[in-house]
């Protein structure tokens, strides 16, 4: 009796064995793999709102503005990543230590890589009418700096068309030329650069600042080019509420005119709020978009505590953008 009950129990626990090894087999294969891989939403983790995002070889980066009150906003960070999944922080690439008349919030870089130089337009102090700061530059060897002042002073200090010194976007058109669009209040100009970024060169009619504002024009504006198309974006709303978003115009030329065409980014009250204030990334060669920007999670009720994510951007056959669906999975991995 002692062999066969032994027998017994060899046979059950070898179809135990059979069993676990058939139901385990599903959760091994579920496993991400580095093709499947996704971003999520947001894309690092912290506090960090206007996002200006760009790529240097192979690498895609980030720059956004430290979201904090205005007093700590005396900073800035950059993310460096070679294919949008996995992120590297660059902790401190400018401050207020190494532009002396920048004291305060430090808002939404642009940067340039030009001359084997990376140059980073920043707004700073929330300046108003004659009050020292507003756009400055500052210059380093390497994307992830350090930056240092390069003019020792604002390149915009003043106020022009109504337009607060803030939100600047560089942009080069296809004839080289580098473009300064900027503006808050609810007013956009567009200036032409010189070729060393230390001041501008007029207009034909001999003016400098353009106002190219088009309508609900609040904040945050940006361009890029598609199919010949001049794309111009822009914020709308309060960035404090639940319904900051973005939307968009096209042209034929930067200096516009610019009709709105309608809105593309928006909350949703399933994911979060205040989704706006954003930049665009084009995958070398391909017609593939990303839209980078920053939204305000459902938890949280500060104004400051707002994160950086990215979602896809589709054009159709009309080359009109389409809505912008904001998530929880972000994309997927996409390397240089």
């Amino acid at each position: 009796m002692k062999k066969s009950l032994l027998l017994s129990l060899l046979s059950s626990l070898t179809l135990t064995q059979v069993a676990f090894s058939q139901t385990a087999k599903p959760a091994a294969k579920s496993e991400p793999t580095a093709t499947a891989q996704r971003s999520g939403n947001p894309i690092f983790p912290g506090w960090y709102a206007d996002p200006e995002a760009t790529i240097f070889g192979k690498e895609y980066w980030v720059y956004p503005t430290y979201s904090a009150p205005f007093d700590q906003q005396v900073f800035m960070d950059a993310f460096s990543s070679p294919d949008l999944v996995h992120w590297t922080k660059h902790p401190r690439i400018v401050d207020t230590a190494s532009v002396r008349w920048a004291r305060r919030a430090m808002w939404a870089p642009a940067v340039v890589h030009k001359g084997g130089k990376y140059f980073l337009f920043f707004g700073a102090n929330d300046v108003h009418e004659g009050e020292v700061g507003g756009i400055g530059v500052a210059v380093a060897d390497r994307p992830e700096g350090p930056f240092k002042d390069y003019l020792g002073k604002p390149l915009i200090g003043n106020i022009h068309n109504g337009a607060q010194p803030i939100d600047q976007f560089v942009f080069q058109d296809k004839d080289g030329q580098y473009y300064i669009i900027y503006g808050g209040w609810s007013h956009c100009n567009i200036a032409r650069l010189k070729p060393d970024f230390t001041g501008f060169l007029p207009f034909p009619d001999g003016t400098t600042y353009k106002e190219i504002t088009p309508q609900n024009y609040v904040e945050g504006p940006i361009m890029f080019r598609r199919a010949g198309k001049y794309y111009f974006m822009w914020s709308e709303g309060g960035w404090t509420g639940p319904n900051y978003s973005v939307a968009y115009a096209v042209a034929d030329s930067p200096l516009g005119p610019f009709q709105r065409v309608g809105k593309i980014l928006q909350q949703d009250p399933a994911v979060a709020t205040g989704a706006g204030h954003h930049s665009v990334i084009q995958v070398p060669g391909k017609d593939e978009w990303y839209i980078v920007y920053h939204r305000r999670p459902l938890t949280e009720t500060d104004q400051n505590h707002r994160v950086t994510c990215i979602d896809r951007m589709y054009f159709d056959a009309q080359g009109r953008i389409q809505p912008v669906k904001i998530t929880k999975e972000g994309v997927a991995r996409q390397a240089l």
